[in-house]
Formats: structure tokens, sequence, C-alpha cells
């Protein structure tokens, strides 16, 4: 559907979901509600209340990554540590770099099976997208820490693909024709096109 009928959704659905997910009201500090509506502290008595069959095994705690990859950790805990350096100081005030580091590190010592980069990318991703959900934009990619590419290799004000570290500003689309945001849409990174007056007048043109 169009933007109103997604505001609708969403504000249909505030506060009246629950499950896994929590309840969507805005209070993270009772996400962790059971099943029989009772809010618990301990991650695996709320997993395991949510259960849909006495047959499913319950959930058990996962042993810490870099104890069962020790050779990760060293690595894990250098690469992660852009988390918490003055890369992102300016956010470090609005967002506790903290839990993101722990997890950071956790992820990355977890990934040696491949796709190492990738987890210690997405991990520091998310730190990034918490310091822009609280006003903070932090340009932390670079050519050679967890690069994209169609930045690196396009004229910087070529009609081409460019990334945004904070989300791209509203465009008009097939979906969006007025190209108006809501103040609801939170700003994510990722690619935008730079589009020339010549070419399309709408991004996706063929409506």
């Amino acid at each position: 559907g169009g933007p109103s009928e997604q505001l609708n959704v969403f504000f249909f659905s505030q506060g009246r979901v629950c499950g896994l997910c929590g309840n969507f009201d805005g209070n993270s500090k009772n996400d962790f509600t059971t099943r029989s509506q009772e809010t618990v502290a301990d991650v695996l008595q709320f997993g395991n209340s949510w259960r849909v069959s006495s047959t499913c095994p319950s959930a058990q705690l996962i042993s810490d990554p870099c104890i069962s990859n020790p050779y990760r950790e060293a690595w894990s805990q250098k690469q992660c540590s852009i988390i918490v350096s003055p890369v992102f100081q300016t956010c470090h005030s609005q967002v506790d770099p903290g839990p993101y580091y722990d997890s950071c590190v956790r992820d990355s010592c977890a990934c040696d099976t491949g796709g190492d980069c990738e987890c210690f990318c997405t991990a520091v991703a998310a730190y990034a997208k918490a310091c822009s959900e609280a006003g903070t934009c932090i340009q932390w990619r670079s050519p050679k820490l967890c690069p994209i590419f169609c930045d690196y290799y396009n004229f910087p004000d070529g009609c081409e693909w460019h990334y945004k570290s904070c989300g791209a500003e509203c465009m008009k689309t097939c979906r969006n024709p007025s190209g108006e945001c809501s103040d609801l849409i939170t700003n994510l990174e990722g690619k935008s096109i730079k589009l020339c007056p010549a070419l399309l007048p709408l991004y996706g043109a063929l409506c």
C-alpha cells in the first residue's frame, strides 16, 4: 500500500502485538514478556515460554564463542575496538558502546567458518544505526574497512550510485511520487542514486 496505509499499520500495531519480538510499545524494559504476560529478566525463560509445542526442545544458552574459538579473540577485539574508538566518540554519550562492542566481539569470534568480515561489519553497522537513530551520523566505512564499493569507484557528482552513511534525501519513486518522507521512518545507511535531469523523472521510472 501507499505511505498513508503504511502509517495506519504502524500506529495500529503499536502495543497490540506480542511474542519474541516484544510488544512494539516503545518501552524496551517490558519486551521480555512471557506468553502468560509475566515480565521476566531471564532470556531463556522468556524464549521458552513462546514455544508453540511442548514437544519442542527448550532453548539452551550458547557457550561464549571466544572461548570455543580462542584463536579468534584477539582479532575480534582489535577489529571491534573501532566502536569504542574516537571514530564513534560523538555518539558515545548518546548510545552506550559497551553492549555493541561485546556483541561485536562475540559475533566476530563465532564467524570462524567464513564470512568473518561480514559478521564484524554487520555488528559495527548495528552501532552506527543506533547512533543515527539517536541523531548522530557517523561515517565509519572506508575503502579498507567494510567498504561500499559503489561509492569509491563513482565520481562524487556523477549521476550514479553513491553511499550515504545516514540515509539518502527523500526521492521521487513509483511508491512515493511526491518525494515526501515521514518522520516516523528512520534513516538507514545504504546506496542512493543521483539522477541527471535529462534521464528519468522517477527512480525506478517504469511504474
